[in-house]
């Protein structure tokens, strides 16, 4: 995609939250604004604390600034095929073009730990520039020490340092805690800034060639990757870059997956509902290592779930809601003093919904082991016996409130879709059990609870009056995650109970394109935007249940509402179009290509 609109306004020195591209390289991820500024990146690791974080507090945050000194429009694009950004800026004199990665290491050079680089071709005429690196460690609450070594600028902070080497870009000028400096990119020319850092470790200051290589390798290693997806069909492009967004996601020092990249980005501006997504939820595992298997990446599919079985083991048989990256279980919330995005304060890092009851985890962990094996795979024995450990854990459980797959902040309740899944739960355990995948010497109390399950979920979540499933027991909201008993089997696409679920979604959830989460309380302040998961899900519901042309009207108008360079936040202001919360989201774009592939498949 390529975006020809005028120049990009800031709000009081926030870029829009769909103005932003995703750059990363397996360890951690980068936003760029539209107008040239790195406004996000956390360093050493996607979880760590930020280096820059402008599009939380543009004051205090930190942020790298590298874009025309006179009026320009903006025009970007993905490399194709991979994560690295290429951005060309447009004036009166001339044509410049940044390409912007976070590089990938190659075997021919010693390499930074971690490493920023941003290229400048002048293309026409000659174009004034200005850039501005302005570090600041800790999310912005620790001071930088600067200092020059081999006349190289460096700030550093205890065990972290950050170098700032350009080359035919001017002379940087050090200035209250900012690097500076202007050039003019004229035609044919090529300029070059690398940003590396180094954690606990010695600081590497690269040669020009050696950053000019990596850039190319990791475009080069990018589009290998993305060469050997299988994507088809009319959405095949944004399906592509969905993978390529969650790829971005993954963190490959332990094969987990990350919600997003960002932390506390608002679901409503103003309000608080901000969180830090910078973590792994077993909510996502079903859709993740579908994904993963659809898209021929079976080295992600097997460390996914290696991974998810790892930190699952640390907490068993009761599992936690969201994992670190690294697998633990503590993710602690404390608020930061900055002003958020757009006055949207809390600014939240750590999430406490680590230590909720989400019943529809079990369903989600048992639906993946299962996935995985009808995929051809097999458990070892270990695996094995905490599968069959985990579905007499629900036999317990299952009776009890919880916290919902929403994680709502009131009191407990006996949320349906977390039912379906304590079902779900229960019936692909019996499954494997019956192939001899897992031990099955408690099926019989396994086969018992679910059918208890299925007596509690009929009897007390479904409305007549409605004709559909509820919120919860007793009530007579609707819920968009009542999808997910469909689309995880809890029921079959012709179940009439089913049918009416996605038609009563449809009339009291939908506004056009966007599907709302829920209706009802959930013990926060202030409303927020539609989620975009739900859309792709109705979407998937309409082609299971057969209404295929009708699925893929919806798909199409959901396609359309990827930003510039096909990436989605995980809500949308449906009055307005703006992003909303954290990004890029990784459920938005799962479930944009679990849509795809069965709107692909009823259609076939």
């Amino acid at each position: 995609m390529n975006d020809l609109a005028a120049a990009p306004v800031r709000l009081d020195g926030y870029a829009e939250l769909r103005d932003y591209a995703a750059i990363g390289d397996g360890r951690s991820v980068a936003l760029v604004a539209r107008d040239g500024s790195v406004d996000w990146l956390a360093w050493p690791d996607l979880d760590s604390p930020s280096l820059f974080a402008a599009v939380l507090d543009p004051a205090r945050g930190g942020c790298f600034l590298l874009r025309p000194d006179v009026p320009y429009t903006a025009a970007r694009r993905y490399l194709p095929g991979t994560n690295v950004l290429e951005t060309t800026f447009t004036t009166a004199g001339g044509t410049v073009r940044v390409t912007d990665a976070l590089t990938l290491p190659d075997a021919a050079s010693l390499p930074p730990g971690r490493e920023l680089v941003r290229r400048i071709e002048g293309l026409a005429g000659s174009v004034p520039m200005g850039w501005s690196v302005r570090p600041r460690f800790g999310y912005g609450a620790r001071t930088p020490h600067p200092a020059r070594r081999a006349g190289v600028p460096v700030a550093s902070c205890g065990p972290d340092a950050v170098a700032v080497c350009a080359w035919d870009a001017g002379q940087p000028q050090c200035t209250a805690g900012s690097v500076t400096a202007r050039f003019r990119a004229d035609a044919g020319a090529r300029a070059l800034i690398a940003v590396p850092y180094a954690h606990q470790e010695p600081l590497v200051l690269p040669a020009r060639d050696e950053c000019e290589a990596r850039l190319d390798h990791t475009a080069a290693a990018w589009r290998r990757w993305a060469d050997d997806r299988t994507c088809a069909g009319p959405w095949r492009e944004a399906v592509l870059r969905s993978a390529l967004a969650l790829k971005l996601l993954v963190f490959a020092p332990s094969g987990a997956v990350a919600a997003a990249a960002t932390c506390s980005l608002p679901e409503g501006l103003g309000g608080v509902r901000n969180w830090d997504y910078r973590f792994s939820w077993i909510r996502d595992s079903v859709f993740t290592l579908n994904a993963f298997l659809e898209l021929g990446c079976a080295p992600e599919a097997t460390g996914y779930l290696w991974w998810l079985m790892h930190a699952s083991q640390l907490t068993r048989p009761r599992l936690h809601v969201l994992y670190r990256l690294d697998g633990g279980a503590r993710a602690p919330e404390r608020i930061l003093p900055l002003s958020g995005h757009r006055g949207s304060a809390p600014v939240r890092v750590g999430n406490a919904a680590a230590g909720q009851l989400q019943l529809d985890t079990y369903g989600e962990l048992l639906q993946t082991a299962w996935l995985y094996t009808a995929a051809g795979n097999r458990l070892d024995a270990d695996i094995a016996r905490r599968l069959a450990g985990t579905a007499d854990f629900v036999c317990t459980v299952w009776r009890e409130p919880d916290a919902g797959i929403w994680e709502v902040r009131s009191a407990p309740e006996h949320f349906t879709q977390s039912k379906m899944m304590c079902w779900v739960a229960l019936d692909r355990a019996l499954d494997l059990a019956g192939r001899r995948l897992i031990p099955g010497r408690h099926a019989a109390r396994w086969r018992r609870e679910r059918q208890a399950v299925a007596d509690f979920t009929e009897a007390r979540c479904f409305s007549p009056r409605l004709n559909s499933y509820v919120r919860s027991a007793g009530s007579e909201d609707l819920d968009a995650g009542l999808l997910l008993g469909l689309l995880h089997g809890y029921r079959p696409p012709g179940d009439p109970r089913m049918r009416g679920t996605v038609d009563a979604v449809q009339r009291g959830l939908r506004e056009g394109p966007y599907v709302n989460r829920y209706l009802g309380h959930d013990g926060l302040p202030g409303s927020e935007g539609a989620f975009l998961a739900c859309s792709f899900w109705l979407a998937e519901a309409l082609a299971r249940c057969g209404r295929v042309e009708e699925a893929a009207r919806l798909m199409d108008r959901l396609v359309a509402l990827a930003n510039d360079v096909g990436l989605y936040s995980e809500e949308i202001d449906p009055a307005t179009g703006a992003f909303l919360g954290n990004l890029p989201q990784g459920l938005s774009h799962l479930a944009l290509i679990s849509a795809a592939r069965a709107i692909g498949e009823a259609a076939r």
